[in-house]
Order: structure tokens, then sequence, then C-alpha cells
């Protein structure tokens, strides 16, 4: 009963065209970020690692490297900061959380892609 109706209230505010992205795929993320009373948009791109949650609750863990020093971000699917997800390229799993990428550095952090694009030249 409690859950039926703890669904029904969420319900209303989760958004409705949410974009497939899945773990170890390349994303951008579109942040809007509001300094003082000017409102911009920022692009985090990076991996994503982990995804977890449900409904309302439901956040996905972006990394991507700095100056030679990683940086994560979690972000909520649903939060009205975020005003658009970009699969960029999609990476070839085995696991559900990529935690494991934190210990590599250089070439060893890219993943294999999964699907491939053919490109038609003429």
């Amino acid at each position: 009963m409690k859950t039926a109706l703890l669904d029904a209230v969420e319900s209303k505010s989760l958004k409705k065209n949410i974009p497939h992205f899945e773990v170890g795929d390349r994303v951008d993320v579109h942040c809007s970020i509001k300094e003082g009373d000017k409102e911009r948009v920022q692009i985090f791109s990076g991996v994503v690692i982990s995804r977890k949650g449900r409904g309302m609750n439901e956040m996905f863990t972006v990394r991507r490297i700095v100056n030679n020093e990683g940086v994560e971000r979690t972000f909520p699917i649903h939060s009205p900061n975020i005003v658009d997800i970009k699969a960029i390229r999609s990476g070839k799993t085995r696991r559900a959380k990529l935690y494991f990428l934190r210990k590599r550095s250089g070439k060893a952090v890219r993943l294999t892609q999964r699907h491939s694009e053919h490109t038609v030249t003429k």
C-alpha cells in the first residue's frame, strides 16, 4: 500500500523522455547551472560507471579525466537541473559497476565499442 501510494505521487514528477544509455557508454550530460541571476548550461562528458536506484531515486555516475586527475560526478536522472543526456559512444562491458576503471590510466581506460557505426563513403 505504502509503495503504491509513493509511486503514484512520484510518477507526476518523473521525466517522460529519458534517452537510453547503459553502463560503459560515453555520454554528454547537459547541466543547468545558476550563478547569481544568470543561468547557463554546462556539459559534463565521460563514461557511465554505475547506475543505481529506481523511480525518483535513480542515479548514474559519470567519470572523466581532467588534468590527469579522475573526476566523478553523480547525477539524479529525474533532476530538473539535468537538461539533456546524449549517448555518444556505446562501450562493451560485462559488469554492472565499472569501479575498476578508477585504478587505470591512459589507454587502459578505454572500453571496446559495443555497436559499430557503419559509415558510407561515396
